[in-house]
């Protein structure tokens, strides 16, 4: 059973910074693409970054040159630094793998972790 587990997130100060991890249990990280979510209210689930198995990043305009994201294969890990963190920030974010099997995706969730950013 697929298990993403997301962690490091909490209230901050605007302009403060917060590191997210995410660890997996029963799917190896490696090889396939990774990405962070979030979720704010009254809004949908927007991509914040993607990394590719091959280390190429994506990001959302919103989050350019604040945001890094990061893989540890052998932790099989997936991290979301978040440096001059503003209120708009402030969403539950989400792990999430893209596994594919026969040319079919399947995209795997954690629980999310909420960030808050308010002074």
């Amino acid at each position: 059973q697929v298990q993403l587990v997301e962690s490091g997130g909490g209230l901050v100060q605007p302009g403060g910074s917060l590191r997210l991890s995410c660890a997996a249990s029963g799917i190896i990280f490696s090889g396939r693409n990774l990405a962070w979510y979030r979720h704010a209210p009254s809004k949908q689930r927007d991509l914040v970054a993607s990394i590719t198995s091959g280390g190429t990043t994506n990001y959302a305009d919103s989050v350019k040159g604040r945001f890094t994201i990061s893989r540890d294969n052998a932790k099989n890990a997936v991290y979301l630094q978040m440096n001059s963190l503003k209120p708009e920030d402030k969403a539950v974010y989400y792990c999430n793998v893209d596994r594919v099997i026969l040319g079919k995706h399947y995209n795997y969730w954690g629980q999310g972790t909420q960030v808050t950013v308010s002074s």
